[in-house]
């Protein structure tokens, strides 16, 4: 199966918010970042791989989703001192990220363990750490219930691996 990153399109918004907010409620909780146009555009000026999908040929069928940010926000976030919200609104632009937070990793029921969602993400690590020196990466609690494993992921980059 050959996987690649994506660039999202509009038309995909709209099933990767529900299918978000229907699994993981994130309309019901001001402290989850609640995903419109305006972030992921933010998303793709932090970095171009933030935001990825796996297209079947009939339209995107899994999705990822991370932020690059900074060791402190990083530190701030794992204190609870700030939500995975305020970490992504305070990461700033063209920053050296140390860090990751995988938020979202998802698919449709019909592709779920199948591999796609890691191999989506794997890229997407792979494709931020040639632009940034990340060192470690912060489970958020939407990847931690979750069809991948963070533990997986970290074993396969070799970064540390934090759960928020």
């Amino acid at each position: 199966m050959n996987i690649s990153i994506e660039l999202w399109r509009p038309v995909t918004l709209k099933g990767m918010i529900q299918l978000a907010d229907d699994v993981f409620a994130v309309k019901n909780d001001p402290d989850q970042l609640d995903v419109n146009q305006d972030v992921l555009d933010q998303l793709r000026r932090i970095h171009p791989a933030t935001v990825s999908e796996f297209d079947d040929g009939h339209g995107p069928v899994a999705w990822v989703l991370l932020i690059p940010t900074t060791l402190g926000l990083m530190d701030q976030s794992l204190s609870h001192s700030i939500s995975e919200k305020e970490m992504y609104e305070q990461t700033p632009l063209d920053a050296a990220y140390e860090a990751i937070l995988s938020l979202f990793c998802h698919g449709l029921e019909e592709y779920r363990r199948k591999g796609i969602a890691r191999q989506l993400t794997l890229k997407a690590i792979d494709s931020i750490r040639k632009d940034h020196p990340i060192k470690i990466c912060l489970c958020g609690h939407l990847l931690q219930k979750g069809d991948i494993t963070a533990d997986t992921i970290s074993q396969i980059t070799s970064l540390p691996l934090l759960k928020r």
